[in-house]
């Protein structure tokens, strides 16, 4: 069944109005917006499950799931109902309690880079204190991370390469003093030819690597092998360290994450989404060396006075339970690859340059022609304009996808074959009428 394409959105459009008098742009995150794909937001009212419902009355197949936490299925009764015993206890504490150790077990275990991990309160508070710890263990201060990968908004991270300087850190957001980006260096994804030449370049200089293993934040866009392993060889030969970004990919494509489904071993990793289970968090981790350098055991100062809050570990100790039963990964797996095989097949059918792919349960869609092998692939070849019409149509077709081209997409266990069918047959009346 297909939703009407009268959709209403007059109360959503009278909160958002309200809201741009009280936050700035009238969102407290900007992608939410819609200034990618033009048109007006939506404000939701609740989630369940595979949908979302806003507060005109509206219901969507929802797509983006909290932007991947809640890879369960949204407001999960287990999680719901094990958040009510420890909402019981208290909702902070400041000080140790026996649900770190349960999570931080469940994390070690499942990933084969982990030794040790430290909980913090977001995946930007995970990236921003892996550097510190990156270069207080190498003693060197560059970082090399590449172009179209997100890993928060610390000032470090906020650069962009400029056309043809892959190596120069300039700042991309106003407020960024040059000096916190000078040592950010920028190489192109899947490039292994650009990351030799920024370490010839710096030689000695480089702290360590930091990237998304699967990039979430230009689109979907899968390394090749030969590129993951490349990076690994490099980085042992330099004498630095390589991060895993896995706050979208960890426990999202595989319960050991990308680490573990690509079979390479990072030194560190980051995390957050899946692991809060929809609440607040992150965590870096890596080996007990390096880990053993953070305060209080080391030098490395980093804390949190929510750190480690009850709740989320609560909710990331029965969402990894839950994931961890035989047969999720498989399950995220055929569900999303009937999804996107469907809408390439609908885009080719009605004549569009459209390509994309997915592992287990992320996936992404692009309109050009192939192949996206890196973040310059879809700002130079893609139809941005395209994509806000099809964002919009699949809007008023009750679907509900990132307003980006640059974001991916994600499912989730409760994702069922009549939601894909749904989306489908809404796919193809906005494809026929692009």
């Amino acid at each position: 069944m297909v939703a009407s394409q009268s959709l209403k959105t007059s109360e959503s459009q009278r909160v958002l109005k309200e809201a741009a008098d009280l936050m700035p742009g009238g969102v407290s995150s900007p992608v939410r917006a819609f200034k990618s794909v033009g048109g007006n937001a939506v404000v939701f009212d609740s989630v369940k499950g595979s949908k979302a419902y806003d507060i005109d009355g509206n219901e969507y197949v929802d797509y983006i799931g909290s932007w991947g936490p809640a890879i369960v299925g949204a407001a999960n009764e287990e999680v719901n109902a094990a958040l009510a015993e420890a909402l019981k206890k208290g909702t902070s504490f400041g000080a140790p309690s026996v649900l770190e150790n349960e999570l931080a077990k469940l994390v070690i275990d499942a990933v084969p880079s982990i030794e040790m991990v430290r909980f913090v309160n977001s995946g930007t508070e995970a990236c921003m204190s892996v550097v510190r710890v990156m270069r207080a263990f190498t003693e060197r201060q560059k970082i090399l991370k590449f172009s179209g990968c997100y890993h928060g908004h610390a000032d470090m991270y906020l650069v962009q390469a400029g056309s043809g300087v892959l190596t120069l850190g300039l700042p991309d957001s106003p407020g960024v003093p040059k000096a916190s980006t000078e040592t950010t260096l920028v190489a192109k994804y899947n490039d292994l030819d650009s990351v030799r030449s920024v370490f010839e370049q710096n030689k000695g200089e480089i702290a360590g690597v930091i990237l998304e293993p699967v990039v979430g934040n230009s689109g979907f866009i899968p390394p090749t092998q030969e590129f993951l392993t490349g990076l690994r060889e490099i980085t042992e030969q330099e004498g630095a360290l390589l991060c895993f970004d896995e706050v979208m990919t960890g426990f999202r494509i595989a319960y050991s994450g990308a680490q573990g489904y690509f079979g390479i071993k990072p030194d560190l990793s980051t995390f957050g989404k899946v692991i809060g289970g929809g609440l607040p968090v992150g965590a870096y981790g890596g080996r007990k060396d390096i880990m053993s350098l953070v305060a209080p055991a080391g030098p490395v100062y980093q804390a949190g006075t929510l750190s480690g809050n009850p709740l989320a570990m609560t909710a990331g100790i029965k969402t990894l339970e839950i994931m961890k039963r035989p047969g999720s990964y498989e399950y995220l797996d055929k569900i999303t690859g009937r999804l996107i095989n469907g809408l390439l097949e609908i885009g080719k059918e009605y004549g569009h340059a459209v390509c994309g792919g997915h592992i287990s349960g992320m996936w992404g869609l692009f309109f050009c022609e192939e192949p996206v092998t890196c973040f310059e692939d879809v700002k130079e070849k893609c139809d941005f304009d395209k994509f806000a019409r099809y964002h919009r149509g699949m809007l008023e077709n009750g679907i509900y996808l990132a307003p980006s081209q640059y974001e991916a997409g994600f499912t989730s266990l409760q994702h069922t074959e009549a939601d894909i069918d749904r989306t489908l047959a809404a796919a193809r009346v906005v494809m026929k009428d692009l």
